[in-house]
């Protein structure tokens, strides 16, 4: 049985003081459970203190985004030897508002993706659809391009390792959420996509996240879907109870 991942992305949100009460409120409630796995995904200032804070915890820490070269005249970037210098073990690649209104492209996707892999960090890679491309039935196609071309290059182990989330761009922040069926249909797809270009094995192990206005309310039906593996999850993340809900779902 694959694990279930809950990320909370807390995208540009919270004050060192508020990072520093959320992690006092869950750092003892995270459950230690094979079944599920939880991470804060933190803007790049608070990172290094998260690290410290959760350490022999049950809270893994991801950043929101990072460079794909190790080092060079990239004013403003962050490095993923930096990520991996202060403990982080997880990043989000690929972002729909990272390719919206910063330019990401399936390449960037690509080269952050194999970096990520290459200095041991965990990719958690962004795929969706507009309402547009929904409307013109071209979910199915524009999703599975997007995954080949992230995982383009990479080693079939590598590809094994990649958490997918499936963020329908029209759902994120709108308080709309995918039906668990269509969600699921999608993520069904992503996997069959990771068959065709790996194997049947590395397409049973790939954990498939779900993301778009995920809640409390919403999560358990999510994760009753055959491949729904997890979520992504931006303002119901948040709040601590909240976010706790929501990993304590994934145990059930």
């Amino acid at each position: 049985m694959r694990k279930r991942v809950i990320a909370g992305n807390w995208k540009m949100n919270k004050t060192a003081n508020e990072v520093k009460k959320f992690v006092e409120s869950i750092r003892e409630k995270v459950p230690a459970s094979e079944k599920v796995e939880a991470i804060v995904c933190a803007p790049f200032p608070y990172l290094a203190k998260l690290v410290e804070d959760t350490a022999n915890t049950n809270i893994k820490v991801a950043a929101q985004n990072m460079h794909f070269e190790d080092s060079g005249a990239f004013t403003g970037e962050v490095s993923p030897v930096m990520l991996k210098d202060i403990g982080v073990t997880h990043v989000i690649i690929g972002h729909s508002e990272r390719r919206e209104f910063f330019a990401e492209t399936d390449n960037t996707v690509n080269q952050k993706t194999k970096a990520a892999h290459h200095h041991g960090l965990v990719p958690i890679v962004c795929v969706g659809e507009s309402l547009e491309q929904r409307e013109a039935d071209e979910t199915v196609q524009h999703v599975r391009n997007q995954v080949t071309e992230a995982l383009k290059g990479l080693s079939e182990e590598e590809v094994s390792q990649t958490i997918i989330a499936y963020e329908p761009i029209w759902a994120i922040g709108t308080g709309k959420t995918a039906s668990s069926e269509d969600a699921n249909e999608v993520c069904r797809e992503i996997r069959q996509v990771v068959k065709e270009l790996t194997s049947e094995d590395a397409a049973e192990k790939v954990i498939i996240q779900y993301g778009g206005s995920v809640k409390p309310a919403t999560i358990d039906e999510l994760l009753s879907q055959s491949d729904v593996d997890g979520a992504l999850v931006g303002g119901a993340s948040l709040e601590a109870d909240s976010f706790l809900s929501l990993v304590e779902a994934g145990t059930k």
